[in-house]
């Protein structure tokens, strides 16, 4: 049995205390196995002196307590505790952090407004595929705003403002009048105009992480009725906001707890959030809104898991490769068998598809991916495959390419193909089944030059003549049995490519 690490993240925010439980094993592979929140509103419990009294202190502790049991309890070898605005910015801050350590045995680090916009930068780039943008961070007492180019950070800032603060300064039992919404405005515009790179790179996206940014993201897919459980990665124009921050503006606070996608906690501090998400993107002259799952506590545990602090290159290639290998039944030499014929294949009969490029990046997934079903079940192992690459974190593809991946990689035929698509006809377009059922006999191919699973196959020379997909194999035993199977998958492979596969062996 692989060692197995498990690594405790607690952030103590403005709004919320966090805890996240990832575990990583022996290959590298990581995913989250547990996570607890707990509503804390520190920022709106600070006294007008700036300070917390004994008994908030005494909250924040019975809270780590806990968490620090969970962590026990699941067996971390290790916790990483931080504090940001709200602790950062309160008097005696210093004095909070011994108290609370002294209290709970933990480490705790107050990060800067510069770190705190870094790791949440961190956490977001290993897990995007974007090489220019802004990025915001809405928190309870701070927001922080950056720009990345070359997915590498070159300016940021934290504002010393964020959802819960302008609730407690402006809102009133929740509600922010038009009056008060023109000072916040004001408010934000004056602090960003003394930074000449807010604006300078305008048509980017403005990539949002906290709950601010996801409360309106679920709001918008439960209006559409979104067929996809996603949020990562999940596009928004600038209309769609402002059609919520609108909605939102209207309804006193007992009637917005009964919109769909609205946490009941966060009805009275949403407005002042998406005010601030809409006023900055103005302001960044950003072109459309990008949601991302992965930020501050993701990019704490990079640092803890990789011991570096920068960008992965190909987040796609890294978050498949993650993937599998949470499958260890999965055996590697034959995915790495099928991954490379898929791909040779590929760049032979290219040419008949559009979007090569993309089409290229599907079938290196899907040809990588498509045996970890069987780690559930191998009857009907196609199923599982189908719902672990729709449902797990496969970052670097869009919604439509996340679905598009799982029916390449589940593919049985195109009648169960179209089938699956039409589950998801608010995502894929009218063209995608052609490159599905296209991709999927491919693959199917790919499959067939190994189903012994021993790969007897050093190599193929693949060649198109007149209607026939010729594949002259190298091979160093007897591969009789990819012989036999590139027979069976013959008629499927020719009805999509107009090319009948013919399997030479020495």
């Amino acid at each position: 049995m692989s060692k197995t690490i498990r690594t405790g993240i607690i952030d103590i925010g403005s709004n919320s205390i966090r805890l996240v439980i990832f575990e990583s094993n022996s290959q590298g592979s990581y995913r989250v196995i547990d996570e607890v929140k707990e509503s804390a509103r520190l920022s709106e419990r600070v006294n007008e002196e700036g300070e917390f009294s004994e008994d908030v202190i005494a909250l924040v502790s019975t809270t780590l307590l806990h968490f620090r049991m969970l962590c026990e309890a699941a067996g971390t070898q290790k916790i990483r505790a931080i504090a940001t605005a709200a602790i950062r910015n309160a008097k005696r801050s210093q004095h909070i952090i011994d108290v609370l350590q002294s209290s709970t045995g933990l480490t705790i680090e107050i990060l800067s407004g510069e770190q705190e916009a870094y790791f949440g930068f961190l956490g977001m780039i290993n897990t995007l595929d974007l090489q220019d943008g802004y990025l915001i961070d809405i928190g309870g007492g701070s927001t922080e705003l950056s720009l990345f180019l070359n997915r590498t950070i070159v300016h940021s800032f934290s504002f010393p403002f964020g959802s819960v603060l302008l609730t407690k300064k402006y809102g009133r039992d929740g509600v922010i009048s038009e009056e008060k919404q023109r000072d916040i405005q004001r408010m934000i515009e004056h602090a960003v105009s003394r930074f000449d790179w807010i604006g300078k790179h305008p048509g980017l996206p403005l990539v949002g992480l906290g709950g601010t940014v996801r409360s309106l993201c679920n709001i918008d897919q439960k209006s559409k009725h979104y067929s996809l459980s996603l949020t990562h990665n999940y596009t928004m124009k600038a209309a769609a906001i402002d059609q919520i921050l609108h909605k939102l503006q209207s309804l006193p606070l007992d009637e917005r707890k009964m919109i769909d996608g609205l946490a009941k906690h966060r009805v009275d501090i949403i407005v002042p959030g998406a005010i601030i998400l809409q006023t900055l993107f103005l302001r960044c002259r950003a072109s459309y809104y990008v949601i991302s799952g992965s930020g501050i506590r993701d990019g704490l545990y990079h640092t803890e898991l990789a011991r570096t602090q920068h960008s992965a290159a190909d987040v796609l290639h890294n978050s498949v490769l993650n993937l599998l290998h949470q499958h260890p039944i999965v055996p590697v030499p034959h995915i790495n068998q099928v991954n490379r014929f898929a791909l040779q294949l590929f760049d032979v009969l290219c040419l008949q598809l559009e979007q090569s490029a993309r089409s290229r990046l599907l079938i290196h997934a899907a040809s990588m991916l498509y045996r970890i079903g069987i780690s559930i079940m191998f009857y009907d192992f196609h199923k599982h495959t189908f719902y672990l690459i729709a449902h797990s974190p496969l970052y670097g593809l869009t919604h439509r390419e996340i679905i598009l991946c799982a029916t390449i990689a589940s593919y049985k035929n195109k009648k169960k193909a179209r089938a699956i698509l039409n589950l998801y006809s608010d995502i894929i377009t009218k063209e995608d089944l052609l490159i599905v059922s296209k991709l999927g006999t491919l693959l199917q191919l790919a499959i067939a030059l190994d189903r012994s699973e021993t790969q007897p196959i050093q190599s193929i020379d693949a060649s198109i003549d007149h209607k026939e997909l010729r594949l002259t194999a190298e091979a160093h035993s007897s591969a009789m049995i990819e012989a036999r199977q590139v027979q069976q998958i013959t008629e499927d492979f020719q009805k999509e490519w107009k090319l009948q596969p013919k399997l030479i062996l020495p």
